[in-house]
């Protein structure tokens, strides 16, 4: 298992470096840009590290570091929008003092509170917060397309859209900051419904989803439990067959 990375949502945030197993410091890592950033998601295909930025009018960046495994140094990328065309343009200064990473570039296309993303053969699914939506950037073809938006769909199942992650048979599951308190799945057919709901704890939301590497095995937290407050938050784990 390689390292994790801990982003810091807040502005003029960092991404650090962690060891998982506990024994070794955390690095910080100010190449990857300092926004407030939300989650990142590698992409070992293109050797890039996918990034959202928890703004209303945050960007959707990617770090190409200058040596892949090694993220002491590389290049802050944004996605820009020309129309239909999407290129990666490079942030002049990832540090964003004094002028912050989003509106440095000229074009940029804009999202209403990046939250989580996840990589999985060729596409980045990414959600935002402002617009409950949930969107996959293809990075083969360097394209964009909404996978799923509550306001599109009657009654919709998935509300508060925050954390993402999936299986390898093509499955997506994303927590809800708000709505029922629900995990729900996004199937390859466009089926979205729960998959699971957290009672008693309405002044919480869910968080961290994420799979172990044997897939068999779902991690999610409820940020603030059933007290309300940080120090409360409970950590859960699911077992059973995935698909």
């Amino acid at each position: 298992m390689g390292p994790w990375l801990s982003c810091e949502e807040t502005d003029l945030g960092y991404v650090w470096e962690t060891d998982p197993f506990g024994t070794k410091a955390a690095v910080r890592r100010p190449a990857m840009g300092r926004f407030s950033h939300e989650a990142a998601a590698a992409d070992p295909d293109r050797r890039v590290i996918y990034l959202t930025e928890d703004t209303p009018d945050g960007g959707f960046y990617r770090f190409v570091p200058t040596t892949w495994g090694d993220l002491s140094a590389g290049t802050l990328q944004v996605l820009r929008e020309s129309g239909s065309t999407l290129s990666w343009v490079t942030v002049p200064d990832p540090d964003g003092s004094p002028t912050r990473t989003r509106r440095q570039v000229s074009g940029m296309k804009k999202f209403n509170g990046g939250e989580g993303c996840y990589y999985r053969n060729g596409t980045c699914f990414f959600t935002t917060k402002g617009d409950n939506r949930v969107w996959a950037y293809n990075a083969v073809n360097n394209t964009i397309a909404i996978a799923y938006d509550d306001g599109l769909t009657p009654n919709p199942p998935l509300t508060g859209v925050d954390n993402i992650t999936g299986t390898s048979s093509g499955d997506l599951f994303v927590t809800e900051d708000g709505g029922n308190l629900e995990i729900c799945i996004i199937t390859p057919n466009d089926v979205v419904a729960p998959f699971l709901r957290v009672t008693g704890q309405s002044g919480s939301e869910l968080c961290g989803v994420a799979f172990n590497p044997a897939g068999n095995r779902l991690y999610f937290s409820s940020q603030r439990g059933t007290s309300g407050s940080s120090s409360g938050g409970i950590t859960y784990e699911v077992t059973g067959n995935f698909r």
